[in-house]
């Protein structure tokens, strides 16, 4: 017993010094080497076999939005989940997760609007921090990791979290989301409707990210696509502040109805996904791994992004529906 509170003392004293490890970068580096850096920090920590995929409604569920919650914080993003806390627990329908869970958890942080006019506004960033967890063994592999699902987005809204905190405050309000239990049928995001830190309606736009980690061959390099890009003005908008963002190149896989973007845009607020997954058969296989991920891709697509969310949480902009993009 004691040997193995010693191994337990190290273990922590060693997370410890990796996270001081990741403090303010210096002078000489540039925003770019900065956010390749984190970005494949997060990586490494979400996509690790350590994590043992992230599985929904999952004590790793929770490990892993325990490391969100953390970085949150380090960020000096405010808490904005229950209790004053990062965490929002959810219940889940009964039968609905694994055999005994009752434990999804979404982690909620918010920079509060400097603008009183402004304020009221929400720019809500959201991606899902759960996968499939441990499953059928395939190739000697039974830890579906999902670097690419959906490990790429969370890092994507971490580093906006980052970014925008360390800046000055932006007029308007944003939240940043990472849902649980998004593989159980979006059951985090239904429970953060269900009770959201503000009313639904003060929320102006939300993107999600999901599945950024590799360029997809039917658009151009470093390019990112936007589900249902024709129902709303928001991606075009974007597009000309300088977001590398386009039509999604795959309606037939009907992608608008298939993240958490859908239900939140069934409520009449402007809600796509980005993305760049290419169908790529790793979907949702033990082969979605870190090693797969095209860091300079994802590097590039999450720094394009930067200027145009700026611009879109402190601007007047009000996106709207084309006519009938609404979904009902």
């Amino acid at each position: 017993m004691k040997r193995m509170r010693t191994t337990l003392s190290m273990m922590a004293l060693s997370f410890a010094l990796c996270l001081q490890a990741q403090s303010a970068p210096t002078g000489a580096e540039s925003d770019a080497q900065v956010l390749a850096a984190s970005v494949r920090t997060h990586m490494d920590k979400l996509a690790s076999d350590a994590m043992r995929g992230r599985g929904s409604a999952t004590p790793d569920e929770v490990v892993a939005a325990n490391y969100i919650a953390h970085e949150l914080k380090r960020y000096g993003i405010q808490p904005a989940g229950d209790k004053g806390g990062y965490i929002q627990a959810g219940l889940l329908p009964p039968g609905a997760g694994p055999r005994g869970a009752t434990t999804t958890v979404n982690v909620v942080g918010m920079i509060k609007g400097s603008d009183p006019q402004r304020a009221h506004e929400v720019i809500l960033l959201t991606a899902h921090l759960d996968h499939l967890g441990i499953g059928p063994e395939v190739d000697g592999d039974a830890i579906y990791n999902g670097a690419d699902d959906d490990a790429s987005g969370v890092c994507a809204v971490l580093e906006l979290a980052r970014i925008l905190g360390n800046g000055p405050r932006p007029r308007r309000t944003v939240l940043f989301v990472l849902f649980g239990s998004e593989e159980l049928g979006s059951l985090g995001a239904l429970w953060f409707r269900a009770h959201p830190p503000m009313p639904m309606n003060s929320i102006v736009a939300n993107l999600e990210f999901e599945m950024i980690g590799r360029g997809d061959p039917a658009v151009p390099a470093h390019t990112l696509w936007l589900t249902g890009f024709d129902r709303s003005n928001l991606g075009a908008t974007l597009a000309r502040h300088g977001a590398r963002l386009v039509a999604d190149p795959h309606p037939a896989q009907q992608f608008f109805r298939r993240s958490d973007n859908y239900g939140i845009a069934r409520q009449g607020i402007i809600a796509h996904t980005i993305s760049s997954f290419g169908l790529h058969t790793d979907y949702h296989q033990p082969g979605d791994e870190i090693s797969k991920i095209d860091f300079p891709h994802m590097d590039e697509a999450i720094g394009s992004l930067v200027g145009p969310v700026n611009w879109l949480v402190n601007s007047d902009f009000r996106p709207a529906w084309n006519a009938n993009g609404q979904p009902h």
